[in-house]
């Protein structure tokens, strides 16, 4: 077993390749905790079969959780929902035409009994983030990588702070502007 094995994979499926600019972020998630991953393109819309067959055999082929991104109708989410039995993600995309709206109704209003966490709009960061949380769960070591991150994340906003009183908020937003 690798590494990344031994924490579970999680798949990253996304409706449109238009997608993948916000969903690679899961992936650079999910990578900097050194987690397997495959991410993938299928339209529960335009492949319904190739889409059925790639949510009900993901937990026999290792995955225990999947991401899912959506925008418009934002079907996928759901409907991988009601197909896989363990924890979906739904990550909604933000659209043109309702600003992503539509796409986190969509996902965020599944009926009773077929469940999808829910992110905000093209967070699919967090999405990789609370994927991570759910292995994390049984395994302490990937808990521990967790608490690192937070640790960092912390670190860099004390020394952004740090240089923000060091060289005052003017030349801070010049610097930025660069």
């Amino acid at each position: 077993m690798s590494d990344k094995a031994k924490f579970g994979k999680v798949g990253i499926v996304m409706g449109s390749d238009s997608d993948l600019p916000i969903m690679s972020q899961a992936a650079k998630v999910l990578e900097e905790l050194g987690i397997e991953y495959d991410i993938t393109v299928i339209s529960a819309h335009r492949m319904p079969d190739k889409f059925f067959d790639y949510a009900s055999s993901a937990q026999e082929k290792g995955y225990k959780v999947i991401i899912a991104g959506a925008g418009g109708a934002a079907h996928l989410p759901g409907m991988t929902s009601a197909i896989f039995p363990l924890p979906v993600i739904g990550v909604p995309i933000m659209t043109k035409s309702l600003g992503g709206v539509d796409s986190l109704y969509s996902i965020v209003q599944m009926p009773s009994g077929v469940p999808v966490a829910t992110v905000s709009i093209n967070g699919a960061k967090n999405a990789g983030l609370l994927a991570a949380k759910i292995l994390a769960v049984s395994n302490p070591e990937l808990l521990d990588r967790l608490l690192e991150f937070s640790k960092n994340q912390k670190d860099e906003v004390e020394k952004k702070d740090s240089k923000l009183q060091e060289i005052g908020y003017e030349e801070y937003i010049k610097q930025m502007n660069k």
